[in-house]
């Protein structure tokens, strides 16, 4: 029994780790989903060797995701890792990529206690959210006049920001994810977080998937002080 357990627990690492839905709903996996759920035994196996390797595993909407845990060098990115993935040079390029994840987040999970969900958000609300934010920094005329700016700062965000141009709906330009406006870094940001199966885009509409819904409502509770500390806030609100 031990035995047929840990070649259980196996297979649904097997399937996680190799990106496969872990699902009730999904007939490849359904009954990977029920040992897991039912079988008492394999779930403390799969939970203990997700600890061992530091990966984090959630339960959602009858479905198991897999997500690496902080400084996971193995299975997950690291920055320079994220870089190369983007096509990006510089640290303040991917700190800005950084930050518009964070905003499209804020859109979609404003009310933390409830985690009600919007069905989708718009480009466009997501470059007028990140602009709410740095505005107040930018309005600061002596950031202009730094010599030096930490490439890791809000401020050098911000002014990163400040200097891209916004393309319109008229140019042809607009579609193309890229380093060279507003709009561009947008959609570069979200065809990696489309990549990794967090959202799925339909004309400048942004869905969120199950899989994202699952890491927010897990991993990000447990993060997200730490963020908006360092927006400004205070660490428990």
């Amino acid at each position: 029994m031990e035995g047929r357990s840990l070649d259980k627990a196996l297979d649904i690492y097997s399937a996680l780790i190799t990106g496969k839905d872990v699902s009730r709903s999904n007939p490849d996996t359904r009954d990977l989903y029920e040992e897991y759920y039912s079988n008492s035994a394999v779930y403390d196996i799969v939970t203990k060797l997700m600890k061992k390797l530091n990966l984090n595993i959630y339960e959602y909407n009858d479905s198991i995701y897999l997500t690496a845990g902080e400084g996971n060098r193995v299975f997950g990115y690291t920055n320079d890792d994220m870089k190369r993935q983007l096509g990006l040079r510089l640290n303040k390029e991917l700190y800005m990529v950084y930050f518009i994840m964070y905003n499209a987040l804020l859109l979609f999970y404003q009310d933390s206690a409830s985690y009600q969900v919007k069905e989708y958000v718009k480009l466009e609300d997501i470059m007028e959210q990140v602009n709410t934010y740095l505005s107040a920094i930018t309005s600061d005329l002596s950031v202009y006049s730094m010599d030096e700016l930490e490439e890791e700062s809000f401020k050098t965000i911000a002014l990163l920001w400040d200097e891209l141009p916004v393309v319109t709906s008229d140019d042809k330009e607009k579609n193309r994810a890229s380093r060279a406006s507003k709009t561009g870094y947008v959609k570069l940001t979200f065809n990696f977080l489309a990549e990794q199966k967090l959202f799925v885009s339909v004309e400048d509409r942004y869905y969120p998937t199950d899989r994202f819904k699952a890491i927010v409502e897990n991993y990000f509770e447990e993060y997200k002080g730490r963020i908006y500390k360092a927006l400004g806030g205070e660490a428990d609100a």
